[in-house]
């Protein structure tokens, strides 16, 4: 039987750390109750809101209206396909659980990925990636509950409409579909993704050529902790939701546009797409426009080790995050032309 929680406190469930309740909250264990889940909401007129691991949400200081569902559905099956393996891995198993399991196996596809906080469900909705690697190239297909007629639908890679941190369930209809099950199509024992110039870096000041998969795992999870990238509840910058902005893809008029404004900056990261756009980074955008590492405003600033991360300190609400934010966007937008968009999202007011 379900039980329906009122007035559950949400920030505590956060990698930020700060919020309101939530007016009606459950934890889902089986896809059963999930789906009663959404009956007593859909009975009361009820907005429905999925919480994973916490690590891309700001909750609003007022709380938020609605059932939030805890996604807590478990377990991964695994098929073996000759050279390549499939796992169905249910939306609530922890990510970097999921991803040290798969390495330790000898499965590659998703090493570049390791120390990510969340649950596998949240991965398909912002195409997460790290290092050189995204879950678009492993992503099979995606089972998903549809909240509207409450039935199971199954979406291919290509049906995902995958882009940079974006698919086809963030964008086109955001909150419609539940992901409840997640396929991976991955490699037996082939050679890790190292094609991330500072992963390269690490290996040759390391003297290894051709590393492992558990060797490119740690060097992952070394560089995130040197960022201060990995939960920690001692470290300092840990309350965060890690890269707060996502780095801008710019067409060429507005590269060529963007150019002008940086000139004589020098050191300018740029990284061309095969469409002709090119990626810019936003950490060094923010650095640039006047926020240097570790820059803060009351109880929320930057993180001492990556200008990308917004940490809430002791004492921040959620209200501080926000205003903090778009002070960046502004600063950045008025100095580079170039609009910043939040990683995370918000909920609540």
């Amino acid at each position: 039987m379900l039980k329906i929680e009122s007035n559950v406190a949400l920030g505590p469930r956060t990698t930020l750390g700060v919020g309101g309740n939530a007016q009606h909250f459950v934890r889902v264990e089986h896809a059963t109750e999930l789906s009663e889940a959404l009956a007593w909401a859909k009975q009361r007129a009820l907005e429905v809101r999925v919480l994973g691991g916490g690590s891309n949400i700001v909750v609003a200081d007022s709380g938020v209206p609605g059932l939030v569902i805890d996604m807590a559905l478990r377990g991964v099956q695994i098929q073996n396909h000759g050279a390549e393996v499939e796992l169905r891995v249910a939306a609530g198993e922890p990510w970097d659980e999921f991803v040290a399991a798969s390495v330790s196996r000898g499965h590659q596809g998703l090493e570049c990925l390791s120390g990510i906080p969340g649950r596998v469900g949240a991965t398909p909705i912002q195409n997460v990636g790290a290092y050189g690697q995204e879950v678009a190239e492993t992503i099979s297909q995606v089972t998903a509950l549809d909240t509207i007629k409450s039935t199971l639908s199954t979406f291919s890679a290509e049906q995902c409409q995958f882009r940079y941190r974006d698919s086809w369930f963030k964008s086109r209809e955001p909150g419609r579909y539940i992901v409840t099950e997640v396929s991976f199509r991955l490699r037996h024992h082939a050679p890790p993704a190292l094609r991330y110039a500072e992963l390269e870096r690490h290996f040759q000041r390391s003297g290894i050529a051709a590393p492992s998969l558990s060797e490119l795992r740690e060097a992952v999870l070394q560089l995130r902790r040197e960022k201060s990238m990995l939960l920690d509840a001692s470290d300092p910058n840990g309350r965060s939701c890690g890269s707060f902005f996502v780095n801008p893809v710019l067409g060429a008029q507005q590269f060529s546009q963007f150019l002008e404004r940086a000139a004589g900056l020098g050191n300018l990261p740029q990284y061309p797409q095969s469409d002709g756009r090119v990626k810019l980074s936003a950490g060094w955008l923010i650095e640039q426009a006047g926020f240097p590492r570790g820059t803060r405003d009351g109880a929320v600033g930057l993180s001492t080790k990556h200008a990308l991360a917004l940490v809430a300190h002791s004492g921040a609400q959620a209200s501080d995050v926000k205003r903090f934010a778009a002070r960046v966007q502004r600063l950045v937008l008025e100095r580079f032309g170039v609009r910043l968009e939040p990683e995370p999202v918000f909920w609540g007011e």
